[in-house]
């Protein structure tokens, strides 16, 4: 594929472009990609004289005066226009097409029914023979709104565009420590050995907030903690984390590897065994997931937990319940927390639970990977200790560039007795954001870190199991105080 000349954002007045595209488009033109810079077209439905200088303001906030005066940040800059059109009409599209040049991206920064509804109207552009042959689509999370939906979404997307020219963007797989975990599992011979359900005891994916509500009622009261952040982000990290080592770093196996892992994924159920073997395994599964009654671990931490936060101080903010705030209503019973225990039943990792989590309103929060390394097979009794040592842990923050791996050091000849060693490293501040990063890979056509399709309708799939879960009564709504851990049930992943 040609470099892209032109970008064109549907939906381009919402907040996620004015948030979070154009300062992530900011750092990649910084970066150099493209070394040219791009035609960015704002489109939506009302006219806006003023989204050059919304783009000129988001890339000020991002950069300093050194990089606003790069050739590729000024030509952007400078070329940066909105056209008004509806991007569910097929003619306000076709028209669209004909006013820009080519080699051109469609960004769809809008809400997944209306994205279903202009990829129809694409597709009977494409039909009339004036969808640009090189056209490039690039498909916000999330992919549809259920399993039906992602299915239908795709096979739309596949009567007139080609595999390899659709970016399903998540843009948690942009974080630098997603992408640094890489590095650090395949380019370091040390830790593949160990990674398996041999050495692994569990792991856990965990992004708390401190944020509530944040005047989102609009959106949060029709999603919930489950439906933004487990469906794709969490079970997508998850699927980078555990998949087989790759070949080679490109489009065609890295979402290969993870869509394999998300299709072996399923809620913790009983005959899942922590000690990585079966029991009672049983077979009756459904189109939409696994019938298997679901079990606690060993611990006792449930397979599924949700909650609501109630009044309370976070980060010396007070925040008031979630059922108080403006839009919200009580009786929908939208969860601001969420726990699942999943299991990837594979060869390498039956048996071994993985534990996703995100809540808001939670005090001292974790965002991060943690790897958790099963004990030593053999207890001494010269160790001092009032019981068996701690396991080993390695921990990958999500943006605070941050990696610690725990240790035990010390024994019985050590005057110091046992002690809990932590070797951390902070890594250099990466110079693009997460949305940087997506939106570099689409200008360089880099397919490695997007989703695929059978991917997407995978993460539904174990939504659907959550959602079971709810609707059996075997799941309580909890309430958590506002800067608390979350639910006390919440367990394993509820202390750092």
């Amino acid at each position: 594929m040609s470099e892209l000349r032109t970008v064109v954002i549907f939906g381009a007045g919402g907040d996620l472009t004015r948030r979070l595209l154009l300062p992530g488009l900011a750092t990649s033109l910084a970066a150099g990609v493209p070394e040219h810079g791009i035609t960015l077209i704002g489109s939506g439905l009302d006219e806006r004289e003023d989204f050059a200088a919304v783009v000129r303001e988001a890339f000020a906030g991002e950069l300093d005066e050194d990089q606003l005066a790069l050739p590729a940040v000024r030509h952007t800059l400078d070329a940066a226009r909105w056209i008004t059109a509806d991007a569910t009409d097929p003619d306000h599209l076709a028209a669209l097409l004909d006013e820009v040049e080519g080699p051109l991206g469609l960004y769809f920064a809008l809400p997944p029914s209306v994205t279903m509804a202009s990829c129809e109207a694409l597709s009977r552009v494409h039909d009339a023979g004036r969808l640009p042959r090189d056209t490039v689509l690039v498909l916000e999370k999330p992919f549809g709104t259920d399993l039906h939906s992602a299915r239908a979404l795709n096979a739309l997307l596949a009567g007139f565009v080609p595999e390899e020219r659709i970016f399903r963007v998540d843009h948690f797989l942009g974080l630098p420590g997603v992408l640094g975990f890489v590095g650090l599992r395949f380019a370091n011979r040390i830790l593949e050995p160990l990674w398996n359900r041999d050495h692994i005891e569990r792991i856990e994916i965990v992004f708390d907030e401190v944020l509530g509500l944040e005047g989102r009622a609009g959106f949060y009261e029709a999603t919930g903690a489950a439906r933004d952040m487990i469906q794709s982000h969490l079970l997508q990290v998850m699927a980078l984390v555990m998949m087989d080592p790759p070949t080679r770093f490109d489009g065609v196996e890295i979402p290969a590897n993870t869509a394999h892992i998300l299709r072996a994924a399923r809620l913790w159920s009983r005959g899942a065994s922590a000690e990585g073997g079966e029991d009672d395994r049983t077979s009756g599964k459904n189109a939409d997931g696994d019938a298997r009654p679901l079990a606690e671990l060993p611990d006792g931490t449930p397979a599924v937990v949700r909650g609501r936060y109630t009044a309370g101080t976070v980060d010396g903010r007070t925040m008031p319940s979630y059922v108080d705030e403006e839009g919200v209503d009580p009786a929908r019973e939208t969860e601001t927390f969420a726990q699942v225990v999943v299991e990837v039943d594979s060869w390498r990792w039956n048996g071994v639970p993985v534990v996703l989590r995100s809540g808001k309103a939670i005090g001292s929060p974790r965002q991060e990977i943690a790897v958790v390394f099963r004990r030593p097979p053999h207890d001494y009794e010269q160790f001092p200790s009032s019981g068996p040592q701690p396991p080993d842990v390695l921990r990958v923050g999500f943006e605070d560039e941050r990696i610690d791996l725990e240790l035990n050091a010390g024994g019985p000849f050590d005057s110091r007795g046992m002690t809990r060693t932590v070797l951390s490293a902070e890594l250099p501040e990466a110079g693009l954001t997460a949305y940087g990063s997506v939106l570099r890979w689409v200008l360089e056509d880099t397919t490695a870190f997007t989703v695929r399709g059978d991917g997407a309708e995978e993460g539904w799939r174990i939504l659907a199991q959550i959602a079971a879960a709810y609707a059996s009564g075997n799941v309580p709504l909890q309430d958590y105080e506002a800067g608390s851990a979350g639910p006390a049930s919440a367990g394993l992943a509820g202390t750092p």
